[in-house]
């Protein structure tokens, strides 16, 4: 499952979704909206997206964390819009064998997630005023990048 929404991340039915009985690790990690930010107090967060090409982003980490790592199924669900302070903006939850796998899986989901998906974040202060948060590089993956499966 690799999906945008713009309500509140359904973390249960994800987990529902993904839960095997031939897997004994589900790895759940939830970003959520956190009240202050290089020390300015936060309200909340909005995000952007060009939406076609994050949900196929999305599509591309859940397919390559499958390929990279022995696990059985991978969920990336990013809400867009406004995400009020302690609410989740991201979940990503993987179910394997084991739970290495689980976690390196997860981990790299997530850092890739913020390393190329065309996603944009605006954070508002309780001044009034907002700002885009500077984010990292979109760069292509190359093999360079890529490690072998575990």
């Amino acid at each position: 499952m690799a999906q945008l929404v713009r309500t509140l991340i359904d973390v249960p039915a994800i987990i529902a979704g993904l839960a095997r009985a031939d897997c004994g690790a589900l790895v759940t990690f939830l970003g959520t909206t956190r009240s202050s930010h290089e020390g300015r107090s936060v309200v909340r967060l909005e995000y952007q997206a060009y939406e076609s090409m994050a949900t196929q982003a999305l599509e591309r980490l859940e397919h390559e964390a499958l390929a990279r790592f022995p696990i059985a199924a991978c969920a990336i669900v990013h809400r867009l819009g406004v995400v009020p302070v302690a609410e989740a903006s991201v979940a990503v939850v993987v179910a394997a064998p084991h739970r290495a796998a689980a976690f390196d899986a997860c981990r790299w989901a997530m850092d890739e997630l913020k390393r190329s998906a065309p996603i944009w974040k605006k954070e508002f202060y309780t001044e009034g005023d907002a700002e885009w948060v500077k984010g990292t590089v979109l760069v292509r993956p190359s093999a360079v990048d890529s490690e072998p499966r575990r």
